[in-house]
């Protein structure tokens, strides 16, 4: 059978167009907003502005299309044949990493060598030699350590994402295997999904959200960070492949996807929006119910006192509504989880959502009471959405959708749940 995907004109329209809003709106910053001038504590807020949104862009995407790859991962581990149907799609979003990834180690660099300390204050040698907290940890905050172990994290969600896609291309070459050739293939995919999870798990679960984003306030920490980071990210992955099969159901493609699969995908988008919502209760009723100054400093800078009210309140709050409140309410239906429209609805509004879950989390503690937000800030994520959908076209453009011989391929066509 032939599941060969021909990109639309319309999907080409959209993505070189989102293309050229982000890199329109990448020279007005870079034009407009002087992002290489010294910008200190108030100082040349717009400087500071260019470059948090860079960080919050670069980060919650590439976070997002490497979730994807851990989605394909630990359902590989599960043995989950019913994702086999739409593997493709997820493989396709996950070659964004590479290029994301390339971006957004040049952002960290350009913040680390451009001496940024309005956005790393644990930059500042003075500043870290006289404070006893941040001289504890400059063996972790440290340039060196932050370059080398980001550098280290991005190579090898490349490598062991790339290894994964090209056995899954293998399959299509092989042809039918054999109970022997079919066990060992899927052992071998087995072994580097896990290797996958487990570098994961020491990069997206543990030190990665320390570095790139919880060290932005770096007085403040909290255990919980990185899974709440992780959790922001994953149902974004997930809403994303949702986004991807619906629009390729609609072109025709994808045949044995049906909606069983769009229903399990619907119960992923659910659940992990209630599980970010646990995380995110857990971390804001713990720090506000032992109200240490060095906790509360954080949630202060959000959403104010008694007396002030915060200059991020608004976005604060309306980040619960649209992560927790409108999936709880939406989605838990079993029909509203097969309504294409309303899945691609509550997908766009997922990742809108955790792109504002982001926004405060690294503007407050870059920004601080400037919190109104620009044309820019709406302009430099059309960047990497397009981005994102030129890479994915590319990769389903030049491979078969269907994930041939794969011995899981008959469970995901019966799939019912």
């Amino acid at each position: 059978m032939d599941h060969q995907f021909q990109l639309p004109g319309s999907y080409k329209k959209w993505t070189y167009g989102l293309i050229g809003v982000g890199v329109l709106a990448l020279l007005y910053g870079l034009i407009m907003y002087h992002p290489f001038a010294h910008a200190g504590h108030g100082e040349n807020v717009n400087s500071t502005r260019f470059w948090a949104v860079l960080l919050q862009n670069s980060v919650y995407f590439l976070l997002t299309v490497n979730a994807v790859m851990f989605f394909i991962c630990v359902t590989t581990m599960a043995m989950g044949g019913w994702v086999v149907a739409f593997r493709r799609v997820s493989e396709a979003i996950s070659t964004a990493v590479p290029l994301l990834g390339i971006i957004t180690f040049i952002i960290l660099l350009s913040l680390v060598f451009g001496h940024r300390t309005d956005i790393y204050h644990w930059l500042d040698k003075d500043a870290v030699a006289a404070d006893k907290i941040l001289n504890g940890k400059k063996g972790f905050l440290s340039p060196t350590f932050f370059i080398v172990w980001s550098f280290i994290t991005i190579f090898l969600w490349w490598f062991l994402g790339k290894k994964m896609r090209s056995m899954s291309l293998e399959s299509d070459k092989h042809g039918t295997m054999d109970y022997e050739t079919g066990k060992k293939w899927i052992w071998n995919n087995t072994i580097w999904a896990s290797l996958f999870t487990v570098v994961f798990t020491l990069t997206v679960a543990s030190t990665i959200p320390w570095l790139w984003l919880m060290s932005i306030d770096p007085h403040w920490y909290s255990t919980m960070y990185s899974w709440y980071t992780f959790a922001s990210t994953f149902v974004s992955g997930i809403a994303l492949i949702t986004i991807f099969v619906i629009y390729l159901k609609n072109r025709g493609e994808l045949e044995f996807v049906n909606k069983e699969h769009l229903h399990d995908l619907g119960k992923f988008m659910f659940a992990f929006s209630i599980f970010w919502t646990y995380l995110w209760f857990a971390q804001y009723m713990l720090i506000w119910y032992s109200n240490q100054p060095e906790e509360t400093k954080y949630f202060i800078e959000r959403i104010g006192t008694a007396s002030k009210t915060g200059p991020f309140k608004g976005i604060f709050f309306l980040n619960l509504i649209i992560n927790f409140v409108a999936p709880i309410l939406i989605l838990m239906t079993k029909g509203s989880k097969r309504n294409w429209t309303l899945m691609t609805f509550m997908s766009i509004l997922i990742i809108f959502g955790h792109w504002l879950d982001f926004y405060q989390m690294v503007m407050p503690g870059t920004l601080h009471e400037h919190a109104e937000m620009m044309p820019f800030e709406f302009g430099v994520p059309c960047l990497f959405i397009g981005l994102i959908m030129w890479s994915t076209g590319n990769y389903l453009s030049k491979h078969s959708m269907l994930a041939k011989n794969n011995p899981f391929m008959k469970e995901s066509m019966i799939h019912h749940t």
